[in-house]
């Protein structure tokens, strides 16, 4: 599946998401133990917009995802955002994304983008009690990435990312994915 196409079907199940779980208490805890449901919305809402920016701009420079304000449950700023993007893609991963004064190769953002929405879409479900369901296939190209992301710099104790947790061999593509990226179930 092409990273695009994965990216924006994975937005548009995340806005569903957000619309469902508008009635979680904002200080619910997340598997992503930064985060309790008000700051993962921010989270989510302010990084969209930022890449979003980056990749519509004539300079593909990303904007400050601090100063993005979440309005109400944050679905519909996630689906303008994938309503953008689906303009721009897939033409605008030819050009590097310019991320806090760093570049990243376009593709490789895309890559890094998919599987952070795929996780933060897991960690709201996890804190409301709803189903995530991505697609295997982009899930899939998620469990091929991600290794390349978590080393040792990123993944342990202490770091961006808990250490890999294991699941069985016949874990779902999802399952293998919250697992390598250090969640446990809540």
């Amino acid at each position: 599946m092409d990273t695009s196409v994965a990216l924006i079907r994975t937005l548009d199940q995340l806005a569903d998401l957000l619309d469902q779980a508008a009635d979680t208490p904002p200080d619910s805890p997340t598997p992503c133990t930064d985060f309790d449901v008000a700051a993962l919305r921010h989270h989510i809402v302010g990084w969209l917009t930022a890449f979003t920016d980056g990749y519509t701009s004539d300079d593909h420079t990303c904007s400050d995802p601090d100063v993005v304000t979440v309005d109400g449950s944050g679905a519909d700023q996630v689906r303008d955002a994938a309503a953008r993007l689906r303009k721009a893609l897939p033409d605008a991963l030819a050009n590097p994304l310019k991320i806090g004064g760093a570049g990243m190769p376009g593709d490789m953002a895309a890559s890094m983008i998919l599987w952070e929405y795929q996780m933060h879409g897991w960690d709201l479900a996890q804190a409301a009690g709803l189903e995530w369901n991505p697609d295997d296939e982009a899930l899939e190209a998620s469990l091929e990435f991600a290794p390349a992301m978590l080393t040792p710099d990123f993944q342990g104790e202490g770091k961006s990312f808990a250490p890999a947790v294991v699941v069985a061999e016949t874990a779902s593509p999802l399952e293998r994915l919250v697992g390598l990226s250090g969640r446990r179930a809540m």
